[in-house]
């Protein structure tokens, strides 16, 4: 089922199934890259997707792009043509039994209220306001200090980075100056008071962030013995430590002017981004509070969810987690039980975040190393970790397109 043209999205141009509405890149095809490791998995479970993707490839270095409309039209003549498939024109207000939605971060009004419904209405959520990720192994730790405010928690949860006066008006004056991202006009979303990018609250006045998510209050530099002028907060993101969110940061500054501006806070100053941030119009549920492992109903196993009204953020990361719904029910509907890959491989790793992230934090996530079991002995080269991290997936992506052909 397709709503589309009986009824419109702000952000599609066409009829075609699998328009891409924003960038026409599936980003890198390497495996040192996670993008380019999640397609070499997809690829050994056999994506359609990516086969329609090569075929209308067009120049873009190390990146997948493509030609829009001709991927699109090429995806849509597969699909209408398939002997077992039938399309219909019309929205779909309620959900399949069995079958998988996929409706994306523009899910009609109608459905997200049978969602809702079904779900309960805190388990969707409308907006999405993200803060960057960064690499633990990329951080400078003489330049951070770990501790929580007051001592709460542990009294060391988080990692702090302190900034002199300064190095604060030197940030200031940089972050609101740099170029912000605009976006589409479906992402032309009101700000939330309890989200603002950080941008917006220090163009309000200088100490603004001073007296919010940089407040140094209850925190005590141990080189200084005294409170810092202003901090930037880390938060670990996984239990192994190997990501840390910039807590407070949610940001619609352009992907370089985000590297480049906050890479000027002490100790992120080689800071590799796992994820960037980002504020717009999305669509998407609690995952780890109401669906199963697989991704489904936990009181109706064969109605799947995939995409991003999952909780991931990517084209790549969707058309897997697409893919794998579309297994699992086949899976399912033969009697077998459905399968999750290895935590070692990219697509299982995000599977795993989905089912194991903080219910009450929950935000979106894309592809990245950090959301990998560590290895056992991890060379002190950054690439040569990653070549090894993709090594380890793709032997472990084998033996599970194995029993998946298999079957």
């Amino acid at each position: 089922m397709e709503m589309r043209p009986a009824a419109r999205t702000p952000a599609h141009q066409t009829d075609l199934l699998a328009e891409l509405v924003c960038s026409n890149s599936f980003k890198s095809v390497e495996t040192s890259n996670a993008h380019g490791l999640l397609k070499a998995e997809l690829r050994l479970l056999g994506s359609l997707l990516l086969r329609c993707a090569d075929e209308v490839r067009v120049p873009g270095g190390a990146a997948l792009a493509v030609d829009r409309v001709l991927f699109a039209r090429r995806v849509t003549e597969l699909v209408a043509a398939h002997p077992n498939v039938q399309v219909v024109r019309e929205e779909a207000t309620d959900l399949p039994a069995p079958g998988v939605v996929a409706t994306g971060p523009l899910t009609s009004d109608r459905l997200a209220a049978t969602i809702a419904r079904r779900l309960g209405a805190e388990s969707l959520a409308f907006y999405d306001a993200i803060a960057p990720i960064v690499a633990a192994d990329s951080l400078d730790r003489s330049r951070l200090f770990a501790a929580s405010r007051y001592g709460k928690g542990e009294g060391d949860d988080y990692l702090n980075a302190p900034l002199s006066g300064s190095e604060y008006e030197a940030f200031i004056a940089e972050l609101t100056s740099a170029d912000r991202y605009e976006g589409h006009g479906f992402d032309g979303v009101p700000y939330f008071e309890g989200c603002l990018p950080v941008e917006e609250m220090a163009s309000r006045g200088r100490d603004t962030l001073r007296y919010g998510p940089m407040k140094p209050v209850g925190l005590v530099d141990p080189v200084t013995g005294r409170m810092p002028y202003a901090v930037v907060q880390l938060r670990r993101e996984d239990s192994a430590g190997q990501m840390w969110n910039l807590v407070g940061f949610q940001t619609r500054l352009r992907t370089g002017e985000q590297q480049r501006v906050f890479r000027m806070v002490p100790g992120l100053e080689g800071a590799e981004f796992l994820r960037l941030g980002s504020i717009h119009r999305n669509s998407y549920l609690n995952t780890p509070a109401c669906l199963s492992p697989h991704l489904a109903l936990r009181d109706a196993p064969t109605t799947l969810f995939a995409g991003q009204l999952t909780g991931i953020e990517g084209y790549t990361e969707s058309l897997g987690t697409g893919l794998l719904a579309g297994l699992n029910l086949a899976r399912l509907l033969s009697g077998l039980e459905p399968l999750i890959p290895p935590p070692e491989t990219m697509l299982g790793a995000l599977l795993a975040y989905l089912r194991d992230a903080d219910v009450k934090a929950f935000q979106p996530m894309n592809a990245n190393f950090g959301l990998l079991p560590p290895l056992e002995s991890i060379p002190r080269d950054r690439r040569r970790k990653k070549e090894l991290l993709g090594e380890r997936a793709l032997a472990a992506m084998g033996g599970f397109a194995g029993k998946i052909h298999e079957a």
